[in-house]
């Protein structure tokens, strides 16, 4: 079969990945990709969130299955315009994909599905959000009501954190995505990552991770996109899954259901555990970025088969088979991240590393320069590894860290310390 990814990132180079590893692959083509996936599949010039544009690539290279790997072209509508077009496309509608673009709609599915969830406000003006600040006091959390690639959530230890932030959201410092916020109670405990699989109407778990949001050790710092991430997450205990799953997933896809939006694709939630019991932090559409290097590393080839099941509504039908291991993923960042930093700096010491169902670097901000590397973005690589226990997968990943040759580049020491 011809398969498209649609993104550039390293969830797609893991994607991209694991669809290789499955004989029913004939051909596979990432747009617009990077350095990394251009050494594994075709890469070509296209515009993911231009819906007719797709299509029309779509059918001109006789594509018969369209992963879409990021937010954006979700929220563009393009899974509705291929699944108009009779083209079977892994994402979910743009109506669905509001789970993720406006956090206010998801507070309000929360509540229609009584899904646990913290107390929240929202609002369109800045004075009302402040007057609500100060009325509650500090820890708090100021998230813009849009999509911020990962960034408009201000997690405010003090008050001031707060005020300031809604100055920065109403300001437009995430443009249109800061327009409304949306201003939480600070929940307490443990995040971690469930991720579903759902075709419309079935629900399959397909696994949990942990990812490392703060950029410093320990994890201090500024929130990232993610500095790296584990699975399985050992706080996500079976019996925490299986409250998750019937408290918070399947009450919210009973109720995109009855409003007539019924989800297609992976579904991501974010959940915060204390005590034993979970509480919806976040959901995303799109599968999380590292998370994703760490759980392609784990499905491998049946990955393609799962999707494939989602998106044809056969779910009831498909299985998981886990292997009894774990998968860690070390982000290398530019200096700077996530604030300023250079672009263009030349990544060595790759070609040495080991390639196999074990060790794989995926390449996140990456462009080739005839047989150069070169840094392209924030995060530039996920160096990844599975192993028989967390600590081996660990040693694994920090023992490729080590040999790739990037002055301008840093890591955390200490992903996976929760578990470990």
């Amino acid at each position: 079969m011809n398969i498209l990814i649609l993104g550039s990132g390293g969830r797609e180079h893991a994607l991209a990945w694991a669809v290789m590893q499955n004989p029913k692959c004939d051909k596979l083509i990432v747009a617009p990709g990077n350095a990394g996936i251009a050494q594994i599949a075709d890469c070509a010039s296209l515009d993911a969130e231009d819906g007719g544009a797709v299509v029309t690539f779509a059918e001109e290279n006789a594509i018969e299955f369209v992963i879409i790997g990021p937010e954006a072209p979700l929220a563009a509508g393009v899974a509705d315009r291929l699944r108009a077009a009779g083209i079977l496309v892994f994402g979910p509608s743009e109506a669905a994909a509001k789970l993720e673009v406006s956090k206010s709609f998801t507070k309000e599915i929360c509540d229609a599905a009584n899904a646990p969830t913290a107390g929240y406000g929202h609002f369109t003006e800045a004075e009302a959000a402040k007057a609500h600040v100060r009325e509650n006091g500090a820890p708090i959390v100021v998230k813009a009501d849009g999509l911020a690639a990962g960034k408009g959530v201000i997690v405010a230890m003090d008050e001031q954190t707060a005020l300031d932030a809604i100055d920065d959201m109403f300001g437009g410092a995430f443009g249109g995505a800061g327009a409304e916020v949306v201003i939480e109670e600070f929940m307490e405990g443990e995040e971690a990552s469930l991720f579903v699989l759902c075709d419309g109407e079935e629900i399959l778990s397909i696994g949990t991770a942990q990812d490392h949001k703060r950029v410093g050790e320990g994890d201090t710092g500024p929130n990232t996109g993610g500095m790296g991430a584990y699975s399985p997450a050992p706080v996500l205990s079976p019996e925490i899954e299986a409250r998750a799953m019937e408290e918070i997933v399947k009450p919210t896809m009973r109720v995109m259901a009855e409003r007539g939006m019924p989800y297609q694709g992976v579904l991501y939630a974010g959940l915060m555990i204390k005590d034993g019991e979970p509480r919806l932090v976040e959901y995303n559409v799109r599968f999380g970025d590292p998370e994703c290097q760490v759980l392609m590393m784990r499905l491998g080839a049946q990955a393609l088969d799962l999707m494939q099941a989602a998106a044809e509504g056969r779910l009831s039908e498909a299985r998981v088979n886990w292997a009894e291991d774990h998968a860690i993923t070390v982000v290398m960042a530019a200096e700077g991240y996530p604030g300023a930093y250079q672009k263009g700096s030349e990544i060595k010491g790759l070609k040495a590393l080991p390639e196999d169902s074990m060790n794989m670097v995926f390449h996140a901000g990456t462009k080739a320069d005839g047989d150069r590397i070169l840094a392209n973005g924030g995060r530039v690589l996920n160096v990844t590894a599975r192993g028989d226990s967390l600590e081996e997968a660990r040693d694994r990943a920090y023992a490729m860290v080590d040999q790739i040759d990037w002055p301008e580049g840093f890591v955390r020491r200490d992903i996976g310390w929760r578990a470990l």
